[in-house]
C-alpha cells in the first residue's frame, strides 16, 4: 500500500504541474488574445459563443457571462446582416469568407471568417475576426475624390480648349489658305521671302494649338494612324525648312542628313513626333548644334535628333515624358511652352508602335531616336492620279458656315482644277441635290454646322439621297472629346483646322483614286504609232557590276536605265512600258525579294531577273515565289545574259511562250520517279544531304546519287536553276 501511496503521490504531482503548464499557457493565450486590438469571436458548430477578445465590444453588446450564448441574440453595432449566413457557409464549405463592413461608429473592417480546427484537425466551429481599415477606407475615399476632381478637371480643360481652339482656327484657317494661294501669284525674289515668313509664322501660330489638340485626342482615343509607305527624306526636308529660320536666330548649327530609304508609319503622326523632338532640341541647346539624321539597325531605321544642349539626368528620363512636365521651368513660363511635347511623342509613339529612347549626359547633350520598320511600298505616281481632265471633272460639295473660310477653299479648289459648290448649313446642301443643281463626287464639311445638323448628320443625308456612299472629308477646329469620337465612329477623314490646300488635295486624291485607276491606267510609249522599244533596269548596288552589265546590253542595242538601289528604282518607276528588271539579290536598304514582292502585290507584271554572287537555294525560291522569271549567279556570261533578257521579254510580250516553258518544265519534272520528287523537295527546301538521309531512313550516298540522276533528267546545271524548273512546273499544275 505505501508503494502504491507514492506512486499516487508522485502521479499527482506530475497531474497538478501538468494543470499548472496548462493554466499558464491558458493564461499566455487569454492574455495575447485579451492584448490584441482585434476583435475575435470564436462560436461553436451551433455557433454559440465560447470565446471572445474585449475587442469585440466595439462591434457587439457581448459580456462574459454571455459565453455559451447564441451569436444571434448579440446585437451587432457594425451594418452586417450576411453574418450568421456566412458563418453557416464556412462551416459547409470550410472555406474563409471575408467582406468589408462598417460599424455604426462610422469605423470599416475587415471582418474574416475562418474554420476553428482542433489540434487533430477537427472543425469545432468558425473563428470571427474584425480588423479596422478605417484609415485605409479613408485614403481610398480620398483617392477616389481626388480622382472625379481631376477627371472633372480635366473635362472642364477639355471643354474649354475645344472652344478656345474652334474660334481660333476659324481665322487660322483663312489666313493658311489665303497665304498659300499668295504664294502661287506672288513674284520677285523679296515677296516670295516675305510670303515665306508668313508661311512660318502661322505654323508657329498653329504650332501650340496643334499640340493642345494631339493631347485632347489621344486622350479621347480618337487618334487614327493611317499607315502608308513613303520615303523618309520628303519629311526630313519639310522639317529643316520649317526650323531651320528657327535655329540660324538662335545662332544654332542645325544639320539634317539626307536618307532616301522609306517607311511604314502615318507621315503626319511621325513627322509631329520628330517636329517635337527637334523643337525640344533646340529649345535646349544653348550653343552648338543639332543633328537630324537615320541609321538602319536590325530592320528599322532609327530616326535620331543629336543636340549639345545641357543633357538630362539618367533618374529624369521617364520624368521628361510626363504631361505638363518641364525640367527647367518651375515658374511655368509659357514662352518655353506648355511641356506637352514629349509627352505627345510618346503617347503616338506607343500608337503607332514606333519604340522612343533617349540616352543622354549632363552639361555634353543628348539624343532622342525612334525606331520605324522600313519598308517597300511607295505611291506610284501619286500626282498624275488626279490631274488635268481628271481633276476638273470631280466636283467638291464645301459645306461651311464660315463664308470667309468657305469662300478660300473654294477659290483655292478651283485653282488646283477642280469643279466646286459652296453651301452655308445643312438644308442649303440638301436642296441644292434635291433641285439637281450638282452631283457631288465628295463632300468637304465642316462639323459644326447651324440649323441642327452637324457635319455628319448633313453628309448622312447627303449620302441618302444621293443615293450611295460619297468620300467625307470633316475638317473642323472642334477637339471636344465628343465631337472627336462622334467622327472617329464614322466612316470619313477627319482633318484639323488650319489644314492646307495641299493637305487637303493629298485627301482628296487619295479618296478619289480608286475612281480613277480605271481610266488612268498609262498605255506603252510610242513613237510615230510604234511601240516604244523595251527598257532593261538595272539595280545593283556595285558600280563595277552595274557599268559591266550596261555595257553589254547598250552594245546589243538595248535601252538601259540603272539604280544604285530599290528605293532610287522605286521612285522613277512608272508602269505600262514593256521592260525587265536585272536585280540583285542583296541590297542595302530595301532587300531584292522584298522589292520583287512589292511590284507583285501592286500588280505590276515586271519580268525580272534576280542575279546574286551567292548560290542559295530558299533564297532562289523565294525569288520565283516573288515573280522572278529568272534566277542566275555570278559571275554570269554575256550570252547567258542576253538569253536571259530575251526570254524574259518574249514571255512577258506572248503568253503562249510562258505556257511552253511551263509545260517544258512539267514534262521534265514528270520524268522524276516518287523518291526522287521527294528528295528534290527536301533539296529545294535547304536541307543538306546528311539530314535528308536521316529523315528517309537511307544511306547519304544513296541520296546523292538520287540529286545527281535529278539533275541529268531535269537538265539542270545549278540547284537555282532546278528550283526555276520545280516552280515552273508547280505553276504549271495549279493552272
Amino acid at each position: 500500500m505505501q508503494s502504491i501511496n507514492e506512486e499516487l503521490t508522485t502521479l499527482n504531482g506530475e497531474l497538478e504541474e501538468t494543470l499548472e503548464r496548462q493554466r499558464a499557457t491558458s493564461n499566455d493565450l487569454q492574455n495575447v488574445l485579451y492584448s490584441t486590438n482585434v476583435a475575435t469571436i470564436f462560436l461553436d458548430v451551433d455557433l454559440n459563443i465560447r470565446f471572445f477578445t474585449p475587442a469585440t465590444r466595439l462591434l457587439f453588446n457581448v459580456r462574459p457571462i454571455d459565453i455559451g450564448r447564441p451569436l444571434s441574440d448579440m446585437t451587432c453595432l457594425a451594418v452586417d446582416e450576411t453574418l450568421l449566413a456566412d458563418a453557416k457557409k464556412v462551416l459547409q464549405a470550410l472555406e474563409p469568407v471575408e467582406r468589408e463592413i462598417e460599424a455604426r461608429s462610422g469605423a470599416w473592417y475587415l471582418r474574416r471568417i475562418l474554420p476553428y480546427r482542433t489540434q487533430a484537425g477537427e472543425i469545432e466551429g468558425v473563428v470571427i475576426t474584425f480588423a479596422d481599415i478605417t484609415h485605409r477606407k479613408e485614403a481610398a475615399d480620398a483617392l477616389s475624390g481626388a480622382r472625379m476632381e481631376a477627371d472633372a478637371a480635366n473635362a472642364a480643360k477639355s471643354r474649354f480648349l475645344a472652344a478656345a481652339s474652334h474660334d481660333l482656327r476659324q481665322p487660322l484657317q483663312t489666313l493658311v489658305l489665303l497665304q498659300e494661294l499668295l504664294a502661287k501669284v506672288v513674284e520677285g525674289d523679296k515677296a516670295k521671302k516675305l510670303v515665306t515668313r508668313v508661311e512660318q509664322t502661322v505654323s508657329g501660330m498653329s504650332g501650340m494649338l496643334n499640340a493642345l489638340l494631339d493631347i485632347n485626342k489621344i486622350e479621347a482615343g480618337t487618334v487614327r494612324a493611317e499607315m502608308i509607305s513613303f520615303r523618309i527624306d520628303a519629311v526630313l526636308e519639310r522639317l529643316k525648312a520649317e526650323l531651320g529660320y528657327q535655329a540660324e536666330a538662335q545662332g544654332i548649327a542645325l544639320h539634317v542628313v539626307p536618307c532616301s530609304l522609306s517607311v511604314r508609319s502615318d507621315p503626319r503622326l511621325l513627322e509631329q513626333m520628330i517636329r517635337n523632338l527637334l523643337a525640344n532640341a533646340l529649345k535646349y541647346t544653348k550653343k552648338g548644334r543639332v543633328l537630324l539624321g537615320c541609321r538602319r539597325h536590325k530592320g528599322m531605321l532609327r530616326i535620331e535628333v543629336w543636340d549639345s544642349g545641357v543633357g538630362i539626368p539618367a533618374d529624369k528620363f521617364q520624368e521628361i515624358f510626363e504631361e505638363y512636365r518641364q525640367l527647367d521651368n518651375a515658374a511655368r513660363n509659357r514662352s518655353l511652352g506648355l511641356g506637352l511635347g514629349l509627352s505627345i511623342v510618346k503617347q503616338l509613339g506607343a500608337l503607332l508602335d514606333h519604340p522612343v529612347s533617349v540616352r543622354s549626359q549632363l552639361g555634353k547633350g543628348s539624343v532622342f531616336s525612334i525606331e520605324v520598320r522600313q519598308s517597300l511600298e511607295q505611291i506610284f505616281g501619286v500626282q498624275a492620279l488626279v490631274h488635268g481632265n481628271m481633276a476638273s471633272a470631280v466636283t467638291v460639295l464645301i459645306v461651311e458656315d464660315d463664308s470667309e473660310v468657305r469662300s478660300v477653299l473654294e477659290i483655292g479648289l478651283n485653282v488646283e482644277g477642280y469643279r466646286v459648290a459652296g453651301a452655308c448649313d445643312g438644308p442649303t446642301a440638301l436642296s441644292m441635290i434635291e433641285d439637281g443643281v450638282l452631283r457631288p463626287d465628295l463632300i468637304l464639311s465642316d462639323y459644326n454646322l447651324p440649323n441642327e445638323m452637324n457635319g455628319l448628320q448633313v453628309a448622312a443625308k447627303l449620302q441618302e439621297k444621293l443615293g450611295g456612299p460619297v468620300p467625307v472629308i470633316i475638317l473642323t477646329g472642334d477637339i471636344s472629346t465628343e465631337a472627336l469620337r462622334d467622327i472617329a465612329q464614322q466612316k470619313c477623314v477627319h482633318l484639323n483646322k488650319p489644314a492646307s490646300l495641299g493637305q487637303l488635295t493629298a485627301v482628296i486624291r487619295r479618296l478619289l483614286v480608286p475612281k480613277a485607276i480605271p481610266g488612268d491606267v498609262t498605255p506603252p510609249a510610242q513613237t510615230n504609232g510604234i511601240a516604244a522599244a523595251p527598257v532593261v533596269f538595272i539595280v545593283d548596288d556595285d558600280n563595277q557590276v552595274r557599268d559591266a552589265i550596261r555595257s553589254v546590253l547598250e552594245d546589243d542595242g538595248q535601252i538601259v536605265e540603272d539604280y544604285e538601289d530599290g528605293e532610287a528604282f522605286l521612285a522613277a518607276y512608272r508602269p505600262g512600258r514593256e521592260a525587265c528588271l536585272l536585280i540583285d539579290a542583296n541590297l542595302p536598304g530595301i532587300s531584292g525579294i522584298e522589292l520583287l514582292n512589292f511590284l507583285k502585290n501592286a500588280g505590276h507584271h515586271l519580268p525580272a531577273i534576280m542575279i546574286t554572287g551567292h548560290s542559295d537555294v530558299p533564297m532562289a525560291v523565294q525569288a520565283m515565289k516573288a515573280g522572278a522569271s529568272d534566277f542566275v549567279e555570278k559571275p554570269i556570261h554575256a550570252s547567258e545574259l542576253l538569253a536571259g533578257v530575251a526570254r524574259a521579254l518574249e514571255q512577258s510580250r506572248d503568253s503562249s511562250k510562258l505556257v511552253a516553258w511551263r509545260e517544258d518544265a512539267a514534262h521534265h519534272i514528270a520524268g522524276l520517279t516518287r523518291r526522287q520528287h521527294q528528295i528534290m523537295d527536301m533539296v529545294l527546301a535547304g536541307h543538306p544531304s546528311k539530314n535528308i538521309a536521316a529523315d528517309l531512313g537511307i544511306s547519304q550516298r544513296t541520296v546523292e546519287n538520287h540529286r545527281a540522276s535529278i539533275m541529268k533528267k531535269t537538265g539542270s546545271r545549278s540547284l537555282p536553276a532546278l528550283a526555276r524548273l520545280a516552280l515552273a512546273a508547280t505553276w504549271q499544275g495549279s493552272e
